[in-house]
């Protein structure tokens, strides 16, 4: 009997689990942003008082389950929009469903909150910066990264060589750069490894972007050693515009953006019918400081479909091209500036110069399922054109016709991007995992126009020799899996693995038997990340990952698949902390050691081998609201950056920055007065393995000051507003001067912009 009697209440005490568990309601909603009817994906949504908090997904949705019965507060909060509370009543075995508009505002940090359930880091501070500060050109573009900077040695017309940890990455050998997903980098290059030209992007339409410093991120692959970001573009437009620019040195600049289809308020049951579209358009002129005018010029247009195939599917087109054609006067020896042979805007060759083009397509498509597993497709293609008119040593090889040479290539590349991510619950704890596949390939022609060049030439008019003229076909195809699990309140745990495979193909069209040569390889990329959230003021972290940058591909045939891939491992120790409400402040100390840092020079058409090498130093980024519109941020990034099979003293790696400092004034106001006041600063550094030479440091300061009405916007910008003498690519390069008996090895450079004022007019309707 007494057995029965058990039996009997733990039938009971589980029959009313049951039924209490059958009771529970549900909470699902959509956030959007209330100008443009998008949905904003990342907003913290919270439940006052349970403890429950998550993020919207792709389209803005989130869920709760398993709510009991009662009346609710709910909270969202979005970076750079009002935070707004909801009260609602969850009743039984239903489903709540609301739909949240978030208008902008002023960004308050005294509202910015860090959890264990969003591992913010530097993204927080890249969402405060690009909220903050004004992008007035597309250099500002790439400098949105902290302690990222940049050098133009063609004076728009190349990608700009890229500087990060201690890294000269060139033109970004070691940072992986894309747009809305897609990549910018181009693998074995004409130019070099990596080569990564944004010139694409029209300023204007940058919405946001994302970065990470370190190959801590299991979708990020090739080239993310240094770290990635991620630039993306507006979807939607607030508004139309044209825009015009007019500045010194014979400048000029137009752009427009206008909406096709301006998306309307609508109701979640109506969200199927919802679209957008807009076209942009960018043209720039300008001859620039030089003493041999420059003649650049830019054409870029682009446009955006966005729609609403149904509640739970999000269909995005792009379209874009782009071209540019310029000259420059190349880098120039210090001896011959001060021996005034030439000015220090001079140049050596003044025949130097180029043209590039690309055209984009890029579709998207997210859908969340009934469960909210959340999938994305991506495919992309792009066109691309480059032809480049250079001369670095002038008459070391060529006593009598010079050593200009020129690169040049046409190619294909094409790709798909594939997600696949669900959050599942382990008790009250989420998991979120994700799987992912990706697929590169970049094919260059093989004839004479569109083959990968390099050839030795004369005026830009007449080709002396081919010293390198081949087609490359390189396929990338990567697969990886990553999770993350709230442990509790406090901690956080990330955990993937990536496996690359390439597949190397060069046929060299120079000999008259020509035979296609082959290289494969494959590598395998963990990832480890824990977060600690000590409380809504202070997250700390530790990041750790491998990563890799593939060799270019004339170097993997020729090295018979020896180093394909060379990996790199890093780790970081870091915080958010709030010390004070209205200061953030992101810190870390980072080690990097790579196997091997083995680079196509494609300048020269050699393979130099440089050994192991290790990086290591501190990150500091803090932004501070000194008033309800004023904003104050600094960045200090300190680096050692070394050789590990060369002796000491003659380890040091040539270029790589140091120390460097950017920092500045951000006054924020729709209407008014508003503007920056922005500086930045990099050290002395070695340009040598002995430090026996060195690259000087600057220090440069900018400003803009805008005025604003509802319908118009007046700015004025101006670069190195106290005409600061500079040099803003420098290189230790062994050169001759046409009458010199023999070479001499010292700093080239390229000279930094002097005071630049360019006035700006934008109406908007």
């Amino acid at each position: 009997m007494n057995r029965l009697s058990t039996l009997f209440l733990t039938l009971s005490l589980l029959l009313v689990s049951l039924s209490a568990w059958a009771h529970l309601g549900r909470l699902a909603g959509t956030v959007i942003d209330q100008a443009t009817q998008l949905p904003l994906r990342g907003a913290t949504v919270q439940l006052t008082g349970l403890g429950r908090s998550t993020t919207t997904n792709e389209l803005g949705q989130f869920v709760f389950d398993r709510l009991p019965p009662s009346p609710y507060k709910l909270e969202v909060t979005y970076l750079g929009y009002t935070s707004v509370t909801i009260d609602l009543t969850i009743l039984d075995d239903e489903t709540t469903t609301v739909s949240i508009p978030l208008g902008r505002s002023t960004l308050e940090l005294r509202e910015v909150v860090v959890s264990a359930g969003k591992t913010q880091g530097q993204q927080l501070i890249s969402a405060i910066d690009i909220t903050t500060r004004p992008i007035v050109n597309s250099q500002e573009i790439l400098r949105l990264v902290p302690g990222l900077f940049i050098g133009q040695h063609a004076g728009g017309g190349k990608a700009e060589q890229i500087f990060l940890r201690g890294f000269d990455l060139d033109h970004g050998t070691d940072i992986r750069l894309t747009v809305d997903g897609m990549p910018v980098n181009m693998v074995s290059h004409a130019h070099g490894q990596g080569y990564a030209d944004l010139h694409f992007v029209i300023p204007e339409l940058v919405a946001g972007v994302s970065f990470k410093k370190g190959p801590y991120e299991t979708d990020k692959g090739n080239l993310t050693t240094a770290g990635w970001a991620d630039f993306r573009t507006k979807t939607v437009l607030d508004r139309s515009f044209a825009k015009v620019e007019i500045g010194q040195y014979n400048t000029y600049r137009t752009v427009f953006s206008v909406n096709l289809i301006q998306p309307k308020p609508l109701s979640p049951d109506q969200l199927r019918r919802d679209q957008s579209a807009y076209v942009a358009g960018e043209y720039s002129y300008s001859d620039s400081y030089f003493e041999n005018p420059q003649r650049f010029n830019r054409i870029n247009l682009l446009g955006k479909y966005h729609r609403h195939l149904s509640p739970t599917t999000d269909l995005t087109l792009t379209g874009s091209t782009f071209w540019s054609r310029w000259n420059h006067s190349g880098q120039i020896p210090d001896r011959a500036v001060d021996s005034r042979q030439i000015g220090f805007f001079g140049s050596i060759d003044p025949t130097e110069g180029g043209e590039t083009s690309r055209t984009n397509a890029n579709l998207e498509l997210v859908t969340v399922t009934p469960g909210q597993t959340t999938i994305k497709n991506q495919f992309f293609y792009s066109r691309y054109t480059f032809e480049l008119y250079s001369n670095f040593t002038f008459f070391l090889n060529d006593s009598i016709n010079g050593d200009q040479i020129r690169q040049r290539e046409k190619r294909h590349l094409f790709g798909y991007n594939g997600i696949v991510s669900h959050t599942y619950r382990l008790g009250n704890r989420p998991l979120t995992a994700a799987a992912g596949l990706q697929y590169r390939q970049d094919i260059t022609g093989d004839e004479e126009g569109s083959a990968s060049e390099l050839s030795h030439t004369v005026n830009r008019t007449e080709t002396l020799e081919r010293l390198q003229f081949g087609s490359v076909n390189e396929r990338n195809a990567a697969a990886y899996a990553d999770a993350t699990l709230e442990l509790s309140d406090r901690f956080t745990l990330n955990a993937g693995v990536r496996l690359d495979y390439f597949q190397n193909r060069y046929l060299d069209l120079i000999p008259t038997e020509r035979t296609w040569q082959q290289a494969d390889a494959a590598i395998v990329s963990p990832k480890l990340n824990l977060y600690y959230t000590l409380n809504p003021s202070l997250q700390l972290y530790l990041n750790t990952g491998k990563g890799f940058h593939s060799n270019d591909t004339r170097v993997v045939v020729a090295q018979r698949g020896r180093q394909i891939l060379p990996p790199a491992y890093g780790s970081d120790l870091g915080l958010i902390v709030k010390p004070l409400p209205n200061l953030l402040i992101n810190a870390a100390g980072w080690y990097l050691w790579l196997q091997q840092e083995f680079v196509w020079v494609g300048d020269e058409g050699v393979v130099e081998p440089s050994g192991r090498s290790r990086r290591y130093g501190l990150d500091l980024s803090a932004r501070y609201q000194l008033a309800r519109n004023l904003y104050a941020d600094v960045d200090l990034n300190t680096a050692t950056p070394r050789s590990l099979d060369a002796e000491a003293g003659q380890n040091y790696l040539p270029l790589a920055p140091t120390f460097t400092s950017t920092g500045g004034l951000s006054l924020q106001r729709q209407t008014g007065f508003s503007g920056s006041l922005r500086y930045r600063y990099m050290a002395d550094r070695p340009a040598n393995e002995d430090r026996s030479i060195m690259a000087k440091g600057y220090f440069v300061t900018d400003m803009q000051v805008n005025y604003a009405r509802r319908q118009f916007t007046l700015g004025l910008s101006l670069q190195n507003l106290f005409n600061t003498r500079w040099k803003e690519t420098q290189f230790a390069t062994e050169s001759r001067l046409r009458n010199e008996a023999t070479a001499v090895n010292e700093i080239h450079f390229t000279p930094g912009t002097p005071f630049f004022a360019r006035l700006s007019a934008t109406w908007f309707w």
